[in-house]
């Protein structure tokens, strides 16, 4: 969310860390909580409740679940899934960027959006957070799921808590890697109303002067933070998945 020039110098995670908690308290820390959760428990659920009826639905039109129609089905899974939760996704990245809001909560503040500035507002950045959320569900569970099988295939490992832990492990840090930029660009556009540097037109605008003014680096801005976040969340996510799998009686992924 920094903007170069516009907030001061670029910091990284650790000082951001402190000075939140000095300036702002440690309930800060937590400030878009509900949609967040909110968000998590549709958008995750679709997401993955999603991934095997169409992985199933490749395998029977084409006879095939190789890898490449694995990344289909989490791309399928995740698009579908953020294009239905995008409006959660704006509201808590509104609420954590503009501490004004704090008081108002996720109901007022999605209110005075559709108010003043109509009820599209809450799809924006959907183009962006569509393709990320396909990136990510495809190199999320595509890894896990192949993951799974190399390591059964090539090491000791067999079905259970170690092979969960070290293929979810994996296919947090490849999410990473692949949505680290698409991540970036749509939370600037979801907060472009609030930044203070020019309109981005579209995702592909954003990113190209993200290029030209910030550098490569720009692209990765948060890195660390997003994997700080996501790695332990796949990890967690997949772990409770394959549990709650098998005492609903249902295979492993």
């Amino acid at each position: 969310m920094q903007l170069v020039g516009q907030r001061g110098p670029l910091i990284g995670m650790g000082p951001l860390f402190v000075q939140v908690m000095k300036n702002e308290g440690p309930k800060s820390l937590y400030l878009g909580l509900t949609p967040a959760l909110t968000r998590s428990l549709l958008y995750g659920g679709l997401r993955l409740g999603l991934y095997e009826p169409s992985k199933y639905a490749c395998d029977r039109a084409f006879g095939s679940n190789n890898i490449l129609f694995k990344i289909a089905s989490g791309a399928f899974s995740g698009a579908i899934s953020t294009a239905v939760t995008n409006p959660v996704e704006v509201l808590k990245v509104r609420l954590q960027m503009n501490s004004d809001l704090r008081q108002r909560g996720p109901i007022a503040e999605m209110r005075r959006i559709v108010s003043k500035e109509g009820i599209g507002a809450l799809w924006k950045g959907v183009g962006p957070a569509s393709v990320r959320a396909a990136a990510l569900t495809a190199s999320q569970l595509a890894t896990y799921d192949e993951s799974k099988q190399i390591l059964v295939n090539w090491t000791p490992l067999e079905e259970g808590f170690y092979l969960h832990l070290t293929s979810s492990t994996i296919a947090g840090l490849v999410s990473t890697l692949i949505t680290a930029p698409i991540d970036m660009v749509k939370t600037r556009l979801m907060l472009q109303r609030e930044s203070v540097v020019g309109s981005y037109k579209n995702g592909f605008h954003c990113a190209y002067q993200v290029l030209r003014t910030e550098g490569p680096r720009g692209l990765y801005k948060g890195g660390f933070a997003i994997f700080a976040r996501l790695g332990p969340q796949t990890t967690i996510t997949f772990i409770l998945c394959e549990k709650l799998r098998k005492l609903a009686g249902l295979n492993a992924i």
